[in-house]
């Protein structure tokens, strides 16, 4: 019998009686895991921190949860027992994870964030009693990220070009470093801790890493500042955002596993996959990933041909981490 996958996004189920990943009913209330592994969460004294939802909102990290079958539950407690037993060890234990096990952990995060806004949304409609206005273009992103993420409880293959992007990258981090970002709209992430700095753009079909191929290259084998790899970071989040194709999938199943393939980014347009890089506007989003340095927008692109970079010098050769003399602010 062919294999199956749930599709949330088919009727909007959004209910604490279904499980989020399979679909199936829940026989109690209890029956949740948390949006962020509970190691995290206790190892970086997570629990009792706020979290904002976009309409504002205020959760704690341990009160984000998702309703969730034991067996999918027991899935995902092996997959943090596996990526803590990693991280714990640090940089080259983690870049050893395979990119589909990077990629399910940081997508069960992003989505489970994403299941409690909609939440959120929709309690929202009901006390205004307004018509929930959700966009097309954001279902079908979440839908394809919930229909891998389902590679969790379903034997799944990826053909051809992964649907996603994974760096992970050494860091010279202060001790108890805990740095999370993610945007939901560009499916974008990075994570600092230990000696790791990790990014995953969930869903690009592999297009950002080949965008910044060349600093990549470059910074193969180099150890990080963290002032470095927060520019790094900017580069990757900015160009989610210039990314400009909306990625579709083709999914075959069979009675051993489901198949799913990227299929081709170009289109009739023949329009640039990424639209043009604004210096003005990434020096803006230098200026927040550079807050706790104090670099101000007029200092990042005085030049603006040139502007303030500590990866790579002004003849594009990498700057050691050791040569950077920043302290923060």
């Amino acid at each position: 019998m062919a294999h199956t996958l749930y599709d949330p996004f088919n009727d909007f189920r959004f209910d604490n009686n279904t499980c989020f990943l399979s679909g199936q009913p829940l026989s109690s209330a209890d029956d949740r895991v948390s949006v962020f592994p509970r190691w995290l969460m206790h190892k970086y004294a997570l629990e009792d921190k706020p979290f904002k939802l976009l309409d504002d909102s205020i959760r704690t990290y341990k009160q984000l949860q998702l309703p969730c079958a034991a067996a999918v539950a027991g899935k995902i407690y092996e997959l943090d027992e596996q990526t803590e037993k990693a991280f714990s060890v640090g940089y080259a234990a983690v870049k050893e994870l395979s990119q589909v096990t990077l990629f399910q952990w940081v997508g069960r995060m992003v989505y489970g964030v994403i299941v409690n806004e909609i939440q959120a949304g929709i309690r929202q409609q009901a006390i205004s009693g307004e018509p929930m206005n959700f966009s097309q273009v954001l279902a079908h992103k979440f839908k394809n990220l919930h229909l891998m993420l389902q590679s969790l409880i379903v034997p799944m293959e990826f053909e051809g070009a992964l649907p996603f992007t994974v760096v992970v990258v050494p860091v010279e981090n202060p001790k108890e470093t805990f740095n999370y970002r993610d945007e939901i709209n560009t499916l974008v992430y990075s994570l600092q801790i230990n000696d790791i700095g990790l990014i995953v753009c969930l869903q690009d079909n592999g297009t950002n890493k080949v965008y910044h191929k060349e600093y990549l290259e470059k910074l193969h084998g180099r150890v990080l500042h963290p002032v470095q790899f927060e520019e790094l970071c900017a580069r990757f989040f900015y160009s989610a955002y210039l990314f400009n194709r909306l990625p579709e999938y083709t999914v075959m199943s069979t009675d051993d596993s489901i198949y799913v393939e990227p299929m081709p980014l170009a289109d009739m347009s023949m329009k640039p996959i990424f639209d043009h890089w604004q210096v003005k506007t990434f020096g803006q989003v230098l200026e927040n990933f550079w807050a706790p340095w104090g670099l101000t927008l007029f200092e990042i692109i005085k030049n603006p041909e040139h502007p303030i970079s500590f990866l790579l010098d002004a003849e594009g050769h990498p700057l050691p981490a050791e040569a950077i003399n920043l302290s923060k602010g």
